[in-house]
């Protein structure tokens, strides 16, 4: 399969590589370009893991507002540098974790700061489920672990789907901008307010 320049610029508009790492990847793919994809996005894994340790202390709070004012996020979006937290691309990131937030309802940045008595409730729940839907003994531990799973791929911001590409999971759109700015680049904190919920000090 010929390695094609609309090939590499397609390669590194998804993530944001080099246009040698795209042309590299191509090769070592033998121009399949998903196995391409994989090779850049293990790399940039390798890459961000090695940013992550690196003080994050500058960035930007996105305001975002959604359905005309029914949803508000505010997220901050922590990087290394002033100069890279005013930049149009880390900018563009905050907005669309800003969206994420809004269009998803994340309630927990990382599984970390998952409470152990929300895990252990969800874990409660489905025993109580599986038995009562009389599922063998022996494969109820399984079904816990998957329901605690989905809990944490639908509420855990970074492991979301990415709504405009449910191929990658937040995290890895981070890591793709990590590689491409060169930089740590950290959600430090979010909220989400949607009209007419109350918060649980009102409740």
């Amino acid at each position: 399969m010929a390695i094609t320049t609309e090939d590499i610029k397609k390669l590194r508009e998804m993530t944001g590589a080099g246009i040698l790492d795209c042309r590299k990847a191509l090769e070592n793919a033998e121009g399949d370009f998903d196995k391409a994809l994989d090779f850049l996005r293990e790399k940039g894994l390798a890459t961000a893991a090695k940013r992550a340790t690196r003080n994050a202390s500058e960035g930007v709070v996105e305001l975002y507002n959604h359905g005309d004012g029914r949803v508000g996020v505010m997220v901050e979006l922590n990087c290394e540098t002033d100069f890279v937290g005013r930049s149009a691309a880390f900018r563009t990131l905050a907005h669309e974790i800003a969206l994420q937030i809004a269009a998803a309802s994340p309630l927990y940045i990382n599984e970390t700061d998952i409470p152990e008595s929300v895990i252990e409730h969800e874990k409660a729940i489905a025993v109580a489920r599986a038995k009562e839907e009389g599922k063998p003994e022996q494969i109820i531990p399984r079904i816990v672990e998957g329901t605690i799973k989905k809990f944490m791929d639908e509420t855990v911001l970074l492991r979301q789907p990415y709504i405009r590409d449910d191929s990658i999971t937040v995290q890895e759109l981070i890591n793709q901008n990590i590689v491409s700015i060169g930089e740590s680049v950290v959600v430090r904190r979010f909220v989400r307010w949607a009209l007419g919920e109350t918060t649980s000090s009102e409740e």
